[in-house]
């Protein structure tokens, strides 16, 4: 392996993209778009390659900060394989023609509201879309392939959502072989529906996220007495609504999961849950296709609710109108909706009927991107602009961070642990500027390994000679 090249994910969490380099070959490693404050020229700007000229991408998992580039990167000339695990897959059929719809609203949405009709054109369009779905092909985790001679890949559960992976990856043969280690997103053990990270032990070159490096979450059992007190005390004390702004792909189904156990167990009243997202109906139908992957007890709960009278209600609301219905219901409801960073989609509607009442409660349950609404509400803004209106926050804010699908720094250094010796060069990605940073101090300080750095975006590095 000659370089790789920092495209994305380095000194920030979204836009992940890496550009290896071994002899003659160039592939990916991700694929993603940038979200959050300055994303849109970065997804705009002129790719740092030839996309023609790539032989094959190695995509980690379906969220869109990892594979939303793909139909743009097709769209300029992409037509080799993007390998993938089997549900990686499943999702990326719902996900990638809906993120192109949104790109084509929002851009039909700005030529209308610039002056003379002038605006962008949208990112790439559902063809696009549909047209990249093609390049998809599936790979079972733990199973050796080979994208082009010379070169071995194997994808392990990565323990983020359902089907997420750590790359594995060989380059040359025998005494010359050489292995890279990707972690992808590293989700956090003993978590519900996805099973632990798989270990790995060793790697030359090792790529390690770094999300949440910087902080440890919550136990599980207070991260879930939380979630019982802040549904509780909404629904029996203040009479209000539980708005939950969730990833359509996995944080929605980790809701519905715990929703359900917790109502099952008697600690969560009576209530009316609304999935308020077409994608995450797809999603958790994908989920319920894939219960293989699942931990045990995600799919014993999986069944219990198909079968069940007793389940609480849980509704999914498909078409607009029964969405803008939502915004009647005064209290007793739970309203999950996407997006996850609250910057676009339905959920924009539920806060802005919701946010001002003190009654209300909204639960950020996953990371928020600099520059996100989400990151205002986390950070205590007194109020929020929402579709260019003013809307003063007076709900309660519940920042749920236990139920994270990324490790925090106490997980990520147990992985770690598993390698039996340090790699020869560790690279700190995945994490904004100064988690970063801290993170690989602790790497150093903890593990005891050298060569740990933080790379900059569009920094190459040479990883051989």
């Amino acid at each position: 392996m000659t370089g790789i090249t920092f495209l994305g994910g380095a000194g920030e969490v979204t836009g992940s993209c890496y550009l290896l380099e071994h002899g003659t070959s160039r592939f990916l490693l991700d694929c993603g778009l940038f979200q959050g404050m300055g994303a849109a020229p970065k997804n705009r700007a002129r790719f740092a390659y030839v996309p023609r000229e790539l032989e094959f991408v190695l995509l980690t998992h379906a969220h869109i900060d990892h594979s939303g580039l793909l139909p743009r990167l097709v769209a300029h000339g992409y037509a080799g394989p993007v390998y993938a695990t089997p549900a990686t897959c499943s999702l990326l059929e719902a996900m990638l023609p809906d993120a192109a719809y949104i790109q084509e609203k929002e851009a039909e949405w700005t030529k209308k509201s610039k002056a003379r009709g002038r605006g962008s054109p949208p990112l790439y369009t559902v063809k696009d879309a549909e047209r990249a779905l093609k390049r998809l092909v599936p790979v079972e985790y733990d199973r050796a392939f080979s994208p082009r001679p010379g070169i071995r890949c194997s994808f392990r559960d990565a323990g983020h959502i359902l089907g997420s992976a750590i790359v594995e990856l060989w380059t040359g043969q025998a005494a010359g072989q050489r292995k890279f280690v990707f972690s992808g997103d590293i989700g956090q053990p003993m978590r519900p529906l996805v099973r632990d990270p798989a270990p790995v032990e060793t790697a030359d070159v090792l790529l390690v996220e770094s999300t949440y490096g910087n902080r440890l979450h919550r136990s599980w059992a207070d991260t879930l007495a939380e979630l019982e007190h802040a549904i509780t005390d909404t629904f029996t004390r203040k009479g209000g609504n539980v708005i939950v702004p969730a990833f359509a792909v996995g944080r929605t189904q980790d809701m519905i999961y715990l929703l359900a156990d917790l109502h099952r167990k008697g600690r969560l009243p009576d209530m009316d849950i609304y999935v308020d997202s077409p994608l995450a109906l797809k999603a958790t139908e994908v989920t319920l296709r894939h219960l293989e992957v699942l931990d045990r007890e995600a799919a014993q709960l999986m069944g219990w609710l198909k079968a069940s009278r007793e389940q609480p209600r849980i509704r999914f609301v498909q078409d607009l109108e029964e969405s803008i219905s939502l915004h009647r219901i005064r209290g007793g409801a739970v309203i999950i909706s996407a997006s996850g960073m609250c910057e676009a989609g339905r959920i924009k509607h539920h806060l802005r009927h919701n946010l001002g009442r003190p009654e209300c409660t909204v639960m950020i349950t996953g990371f928020q991107a600099a520059g996100t609404l989400g990151r205002s509400l986390v950070d205590g803004a007194k109020q929020v602009r929402i579709f260019g209106i003013p809307v003063p926050v007076r709900a309660e804010i519940y920042t749920i961070g236990g139920l994270s699908a990324h490790a925090d720094q106490a997980g990520l250094l147990a992985w770690l642990a598993h390698f039996r010796a340090a790699p020869r060069a560790t690279y700190v990605v995945h994490g904004e500027e100064g988690i970063a940073h801290g993170f690989a101090g602790v790497i150093r300080e903890r593990l005891r390994w050298d060569n740990v750095s933080v790379p900059r975006r569009g920094e190459r590095v040479q990883l051989e000679g």
